[in-house]
């Protein structure tokens, strides 16, 4: 069962050993969309300090509730590196985390979650921690994405209102998307995997569809 994003920001954290904040955003891989890090406001706690938590330490995804659980203790995460959210996430930053958690650091050329296709945590074997090539993460915040302009090949059908999330893989599966006036406003989900790019400097998303294929998607959705 897929999930939303938008209706988990400002679930609230626990640790094992107490509450370390809410949920503010989470961080995919603009590539095979899948989530690499749910960001953590740690509220007065650490003075508001966002933090990342991998779901290494939070398994699957379960459907919303009061607290979301982190296999994590309060000193493990208040030691773990910080993130300024109005920059985006280096590798080097990305490199100290993994580092700080013990967790292997993964390559492009390998699966996120290994052969296992879902987060689960083993310790690393020595020598394992494969290097990224040069360059500039994927990572991308759901929040910031969140009301992108979306243009199918005839022209703009909306703008994204939500993210569907698999909580088993963290892979972002589905997109929902609120139609214009031209549409009566309807909202349609469309798969990740007709995303064909998006345009950051534009804040527009791309996908291999035409309107007429948006609105029989939700008709049949309908009935």
């Amino acid at each position: 069962m897929l999930q939303s994003i938008q209706e988990r920001y400002g679930e609230k954290l626990r640790a094992s050993d107490g509450e370390i904040g809410h949920v503010r955003d989470f961080y995919f891989d603009d590539k095979n969309w899948i989530v690499r890090y749910l960001v953590a406001d740690t509220g007065g706690w650490l003075a508001g300090r966002l933090v990342l938590i991998s779901p290494h330490a939070l398994g699957h995804l379960y459907p919303e509730g009061k607290v979301l659980l982190v296999n994590l203790t309060r000193q493990q995460i208040e030691n773990s590196p910080s993130i300024d959210e109005h920059k985006p996430v280096s590798r080097q930053h990305e490199e100290e985390y993994h580092r700080h958690y013990g967790y292997a650091y993964y390559a492009e050329s390998m699966p996120l979650w290994g052969l296992a296709g879902y987060p689960v945590l083993v310790p690393p074997p020595p020598g394992s921690e494969a290097k990224q090539q040069s360059g500039d993460s994927h990572l991308r915040s759901a929040r910031a994405v969140n009301g992108y302009a979306v243009e199918a090949s005839d022209g703009t059908v909306g703008e994204i209102a939500d993210f569907l999330i698999d909580g088993r893989t963290w892979v972002i599966r589905e997109i929902v998307v609120e139609c214009g006036h031209w549409y009566a406003g309807k909202k349609v989900i469309v798969s990740t995997d007709k995303v064909s790019r998006i345009n950051y400097d534009q804040s527009t998303v791309y996908v291999d569809s035409t309107k007429r294929t948006f609105t029989e998607a939700s008709e049949r959705a309908e009935e």
